[in-house]
């Protein structure tokens, strides 16, 4: 399995994302690079599929078969991607604030801490669908990096098209994602460009 080992703060320096979109609070002290040319669009399209890929966790092989799923969706095809990358269930996780990062929620998601409609489900890239109820196994309501996460993510906003209860530590998922909920700075045209070519 490839892993991606560069560090988090360096990435998030190349590709202009701010840290606190990975669910880091930490600002690097190094003053970015002027580029001394103009980026080619070519070069625009690239960077805005690594800094899908880069945000999601996604590799991609995977990455492009969410473009083929995407482009086969009735609708536009940049914002049915962004649909099917944030309804993942390791995203879900994030956004419902039972964890700090959406690494950690991955690794949540994969050591079987987290039930969908009352069953273990310990696969992170699992599509959730309207309806579904994200919860945390009875088991792993008491783990710390769970409480952690819960008191890291009180001021962060859960967003609109899902619904949370913390007492339960469970949440709910009220639709899909329209592409205005969805809070990232990708131009998912860009990426449809690149791959339409």
């Amino acid at each position: 399995m490839a892993i991606d080992r560069t560090p988090v703060l360096k990435r998030c320096r190349q590709l202009d994302i701010d840290p606190i979109v990975m669910g880091l609070n930490k600002k690097s002290n190094r003053q970015p690079k002027r580029r001394r040319r103009q980026e080619s669009e070519y070069g625009m399209q690239l960077r805005e599929k690594q800094k899908a890929k880069f945000i999601y966790g996604v590799l991609e092989k995977q990455f492009r078969s969410y473009y083929d799923r995407a482009k086969k969706i009735e609708g536009v095809t940049g914002d049915n991607l962004m649909a099917l990358l944030e309804t993942r269930l390791d995203n879900v996780v994030f956004r419902l604030g039972f964890a700090r990062t959406r690494k950690e929620a991955r690794q949540t998601v994969r050591h079987g801490h987290i039930t969908v409609n009352g069953k273990r489900v310990d696969i992170p890239s699992y599509q959730v669908k309207t309806g579904d109820v994200v919860a945390v196994a009875n088991k792993a309501k008491d783990l710390l990096p769970i409480k952690e996460a819960l008191i890291s993510s009180e001021h962060m906003a859960v967003p609109a098209w899902l619904e949370v209860d913390i007492e339960k530590l469970q949440g709910s998922v009220l639709q899909t994602p329209a592409r205005d909920q969805i809070d990232l700075e990708i131009d998912a045209q860009l990426i449809v460009e690149l791959y339409s070519k």
